[in-house]
């Protein structure tokens, strides 16, 4: 037995089965645990070094797969044997290739180690983040070149970074990269610290890695309209406390009516008969409703007193509410009056409704679900023009409060 003799095939032919099993069958047939410190990371997806090396092993002529007590895991040795085949190793592991919800990603968020000013801490990650975030709601690829990667955040670091943050990505890249929420690929050897200045730019030149967030992350972006906004009001709520941050979202194209629109649509179908999945279901949207209903009113604090004269018009705010309020129908229009909605549905295959604000905004409304409320078209056309228009919107003031109370009990 010498771990020398494991080839680069092995390794890919026990990178294949791995990606063939999943991690949790993989790691049980072959009798290890979970990696702690060292990773094998390629093509953008984390290996459980030491087990691969162990079965790699056992891909060699006439040889078996060594068992998890024949040899380390360590520097020395099976980290050494994959560096040595040209194998990147990243440390620590990249949980975040995991995050399955919004709370797991605001959990990452509120985790991140950055550096501060005197003013707050730096904007480098956030700036990043949000780039990368208004990329996903955009459909755009998750990875970039280095060179489209660092010409876009240099830009905005040098006109948003407000805390006296250089132009420099190198920085913030390599910081989420060690934090697990930034995958770098096509470089050969370890990623460096987010420290220093000639030898970090020396070696993004040299590398020229491609980048972007770690799939899970970009996914749930992507696809998940309550998780971006989330992630956009933990990053706010953390690091930008005393400024103003629209002139970015807005940049980053996050600053939008469709912040909060699922990739495959917003509302709910018509409701079935009940049974327990209908109750199960009803359970989350209950939760779900909740959630988007915290997530506007930390939106409303977080820019309550800031002086902007969008704040009557922050789409951020609107469209969770929307979202909160779509969910709230169950496909179903909210009038109790109304006497038949559309059997069509939209392209998305959502049912054909339209959130109107009971009081306008113009007239001390609030975009909040609570003065919300969904309707079919012809009951809007009422509500807007109709000659029992005043005593409807009477009505409808009344059913948007004890739906709303009704959902939050």
């Amino acid at each position: 037995m010498a771990l020398t003799d494991i080839t680069r095939q092995a390794v890919l032919r026990a990178v294949g089965e791995y990606d063939e099993l999943g991690r949790e069958a993989f790691l049980r047939q072959y009798h290890f645990g979970p990696a702690q410190s060292y990773f094998l990371d390629l093509n953008g997806k984390r290996y459980d070094s030491k087990a691969i090396v162990g079965a790699a092993h056992g891909f060699l002529p006439g040889q078996r797969a060594l068992a998890p007590a024949e040899f380390s895991g360590g520097r020395t040795h099976a980290v050494k044997v994959l560096t040595d085949l040209g194998f990147q190793i990243v440390s620590p592991p990249a949980a975040a290739e995991t995050v399955s919800d919004a709370d797991e990603l605001v959990r990452y968020i509120r985790k991140l180690k950055v550096a501060h000013a005197e003013g707050g801490p730096r904007l480098y990650q956030p700036i990043t983040l949000l780039w990368a975030a208004g990329r996903a709601l955009r459909q755009e690829p998750r990875m970039a070149t280095w060179q489209e990667t660092s010409h876009a955040l240099a830009g905005l670091l040098e006109l948003h970074g407000l805390r006296g943050e250089r132009p420099r990505p190198d920085f913030p890249v390599l910081a989420l990269f060690h934090s697990g929420l930034w995958t770098l690929q096509g470089h050969t050897g370890a990623v460096p610290p987010a420290h220093g200045d000639a030898r970090l730019r020396h070696w993004f030149a040299e590398q020229q890695p491609v980048g972007g967030l770690t799939e899970a992350v970009y996914e749930l972006l992507r696809t998940s309209g309550q998780s971006r906004v989330a992630f956009i009001g933990a990053i706010v709520d953390r690091f930008f406390a005393g400024l103003d941050e629209i002139p970015l979202l807005t940049e980053v194209g996050l600053f939008e009516p469709t912040v909060a629109d699922d990739a495959n649509g917003t509302a709910p179908g018509p409701r079935s008969g009940p049974d327990r999945a209908a109750v199960g279901r009803e359970v989350v949207r209950a939760a779900q409703y909740e959630r988007l209903c915290t997530l506007v009113e930390r939106r409303e604090q977080s820019i309550r007193g800031k002086r902007r004269t969008t704040f009557s018009l922050d789409p951020i705010r609107s469209a969770t509410a929307r979202k909160a309020v779509m969910l709230r129908s169950g496909g179903d229009c909210e009038n109790p009056g109304c006497c038949g909605r559309p059997t069509d549905l939209t392209d998305n295959g959502d049912p054909i409704l339209e959130v109107d604000h009971v009081t306008e905004i113009t007239r001390d409304g609030r975009d909040h679900p609570s003065q919300m409320i969904a309707l079919c078209p012809n009951c809007h056309a009422v509500k807007t023009r109709g000659s029992t228009r005043h005593t409807l919107t009477a009505t409808l003031r009344e059913v948007a409060a004890d739906r709303h109370r009704n959902a939050m009990s």
